[in-house]
Formats: structure tokens, sequence, C-alpha cells
């Protein structure tokens, strides 16, 4: 089957977290088959869950829905390059392929800080793959965040 981005979908979450007065970043669940099957954005501020970002959101919902713990074969769409704990969620789950848009050097816990897929704990590592959509993704971060200052 030939690539197909959902990073656009992933953005959609993450405009909507945005409007909301949430961080704006999105995430999507994607089946071995190409379906979506979950979406989330941010909700922490919402669900007064430091936990609730989009990634572990939509992980939560796609695992819901298919009945299961784990999610081999899914891959996860996501703006942001994920923080520490999502990388841990992502693995836990299983994810496939990981595409992230935006780096985080601040956060992230993929390709900068903690680096959790390449620790010799982690169970799982998900293919990589980073930069999709960063452009548009950098843009919706900077704008919220200039609008706060």
């Amino acid at each position: 089957m030939p690539f197909r981005s959902f990073m656009e979908a992933a953005l959609e979450e993450a405009r909507a977290a945005g409007l909301r007065g949430e961080v704006p970043v999105g995430a999507v669940v994607v089946s071995p088959d190409g379906e979506v099957v979950a979406r989330a954005g941010n909700r922490t501020r919402e669900l007064c869950d430091p936990t609730a970002h989009a990634e572990v959101l939509a992980i939560r919902a796609a695992c819901l829905a298919a009945g299961v713990e784990r999610l081999p074969g899914h891959d996860l769409h996501v703006t942001l390059e994920p923080c520490p704990m999502c990388a841990a969620a992502i693995s836990a789950a299983r994810i496939r392929r990981l595409y992230y848009g935006a780096a985080d050097p601040k956060s992230g816990g993929v390709a900068v800080g903690a680096r959790v897929f390449s620790h010799p704990q982690c169970h799982h590592a998900p293919e990589v793959y980073d930069g999709i959509g960063a452009g548009a993704a950098e843009v919706l971060l900077r704008d919220f965040f200039a609008a706060r200052r």
C-alpha cells in the first residue's frame, strides 16, 4: 500500500484543541487497512488531567474501539514530537509507525531529551518518520503561544 499522510486530520484536531484553549496538538490512529480509527486533540485543561495529551487520548480511544490493549499494525500521526510520557504509551500500545510533524526541542521524547525508543528498557520501538507537515504544525504552535504572551 502506498504511503498516505493523515497529518491533515491530525492538524484539524490540533486546530480544534487550540480553539478550546489547549496547546494545539492533534493525533490520529490509523488501522493496518488505512482507516482512521481514532482522533484526538489535547484536553489537559478541559479534563484537568496532565495525561490527556492528544496521543494518549487517541490511543485510548482506538484500544477501546477495538476492545484490545495493544495496537500492533496501527500507525499514529501526531503534529508534535511526542513527549516522554506519550512515547512510552506509544511503545506500550505497540504502534507500528509514528509520523510526527514539528520537532519539540524543549519537551520531546523521541529525537531529543529522553529518546524513549532508544533505551534498552523500551520493549517496542515503532518506525519513526519526522517532519511530516512540520511547517503547518510549527505555525499553529507559534501563533498559539504568541497570542498568550
